[in-house]
């Protein structure tokens, strides 16, 4: 039986610092951490989490810093939950102390999964309306479109394969997001 730990941020200026930390205090080896950066919407695009998927056995426990950082959504958190419990492996949650092992734990993770997917879907509408509601006003909203020559000259380094991501948006101003983004439009005029 061991404590193995997952830690996941979704965009680049977020660190992993902190969920690190706070698995290393609950007890969890700093050599059974799985982590996750700024991973698409997709399990399987998520190699932290397969790889912990992989290595876990029955009788393990699963312990992370909140929910929100093994699914990042309703139907993704209950999938794996699911095969966890299937596998025999538990699942500890600390923000919102969860411990699968209890009755009890099954029970609020299954109240606080609800509770977090209903929350995601107000900010989500309340988004979709503030937009709506500056549209309206004439407000276009969302990020400014970055500057077309920043994006060439990113769009040919990234090509040139000599220069790192880190490299290219100290050089540039322009993300790796942003850099695949354009690629995949390239691609699709293509």
């Amino acid at each position: 039986m061991m404590l193995l730990g997952y830690a996941r941020v979704s965009t680049e200026e977020q660190s992993l610092n902190r969920q690190v930390d706070q698995l290393l205090e609950c007890g969890v080896d700093k050599k059974y951490i799985f982590s996750d950066m700024m991973t698409g919407t997709k399990m399987k695009e998520r190699k932290g989490l397969q790889d912990l998927l992989e290595y876990a056995r029955t009788g393990d426990t699963i312990v992370i810093t909140e929910l929100t950082r093994l699914g990042r959504s309703m139907k993704d958190l209950l999938s794996i939950v699911d095969e966890l419990q299937e596998r025999g492996i538990e699942l500890k949650s600390l923000k919102e102390n969860i411990d699968m092992s209890t009755a009890t734990g099954k029970a609020m993770f299954g109240m606080l999964a609800v509770m977090s997917q209903l929350e995601r879907d107000w900010i989500s509408e309340r988004t979709k309306q503030g937009l709506a509601s500056a549209r309206s006003r004439g407000h276009n909203g969302g990020r400014p479109r970055a500057d077309e020559q920043k994006i060439k000259t990113a769009l040919a380094m990234y090509e040139s394969k000599q220069f790192s991501f880190v490299e290219i948006r100290e050089q540039t101003g322009v993300a790796k997001t942003t850099i695949y983004k354009y690629l995949k439009e390239l691609e699709q005029k293509g």
